[in-house]
């Protein structure tokens, strides 16, 4: 019995992790740049909108998470275009993402599947060993996004205009083209992360489906010290939290309430900032808009 628990616990976290890891691994790029990305929530559930309407047209889920990530690159790419060419706050920024996403997909809902709740089934992306694809493909993406930021010198050059742009400026690095290259990585990564969600785990699109995810993604972000291993150690962590709560549900534990399950990533991420939970330091230029002099 408890060997079956744990494994149901494991394979729970696994799926609760994919979607914040996905979405934090592309907060990382994006912070890593210089550019603060709030607005991870928006294009998730833009990207879970788009796996679902292009996967619906062409019946085919493959063409489905293309659209996921076009649409999610579109929404960073906002977001990008108003923080760095315009100098825009960027927390501002962010949020106006967020409620954009939020409008946008309640209308396409009704205007093209006349219902404002959730749209019909599609093709979804297959699962391999009981798992989703997406399972493999987020913590696959970890490794690689750690070996990309900390071992080649393109990750270098991010990382050194996220930390001293000025500096990077001088010795011929683009510092805008380097900030537009990880915020429209983090649209990527997000719409991803809302692939998973729609047409990884749910076949279809719930208004609202990201519920928060995005958030959570930056907390991991925050308590893994902006780093995809430190990432993926905090979502499979906020993951297990979850799958803790739903557990206790199912086998009928009902003296722990759920909110609590939900409130520990927060919890947690405020711990790490206060320096009880390790050390946790931005990039020194984070959230600072970057304007050449001549």
């Amino acid at each position: 019995m408890i060997w079956v628990a744990l494994s149901t616990l494991l394979i729970a976290t696994l799926r609760s992790a994919t979607p914040l890891l996905l979405a934090a691994l592309g907060g990382i790029f994006s912070e890593r740049s210089g550019v603060v990305n709030i607005a991870l929530e928006g294009i998730m559930l833009s990207g879970a909108w788009g796996a679902v309407f292009f996967s619906y047209i062409s019946g085919n889920a493959w063409v489905g998470l293309l659209g996921a990530i076009l649409v999610g690159v579109l929404m960073a790419g906002l977001h990008a275009v108003a923080s760095i060419k315009y100098h825009a706050d960027q927390v501002v920024s962010g949020t106006a993402i967020n409620l954009l996403a939020t409008g946008f997909t309640e209308f396409m809902l009704n205007r093209i599947w006349g219902q404002a709740g959730g749209s019909p089934s599609v093709a979804a992306i297959p699962n391999v060993g009981g798992l989703s694809l997406f399972v493999y493909l987020a913590f696959g993406l970890a490794i690689v996004s750690w070996f990309a930021l900390y071992r080649t010198p393109w990750g270098l050059r991010l990382r050194s205009v996220g930390e001293h742009p000025l500096a990077a400026d001088t010795v011929g690095i683009n510092v805008y083209k380097m900030r537009y290259a990880g915020v429209l990585l983090s649209g990527v990564f997000g719409g991803l992360a809302g692939a998973s969600l729609s047409i990884g785990l749910l076949s279809r699109f719930v208004h609202g489906m990201s519920a928060g995810k995005g958030f959570i993604a930056l907390a991991a972000v925050i308590f893994g010290n902006w780093n995809p291993l430190g990432a993926m150690g905090a979502t499979l962590l906020f993951g297990a939290s979850e799958s803790l709560g739903t557990m206790f549900q199912i086998f009928g534990i009902e003296n722990v309430p759920t909110q609590f399950f939900a409130m520990t990533p927060y919890v947690l991420t405020m711990l790490a900032l206060a320096g009880f939970v390790g050390r946790s330091v931005a990039p020194a230029a984070d959230g600072v808009p970057y304007k050449k002099t001549t």
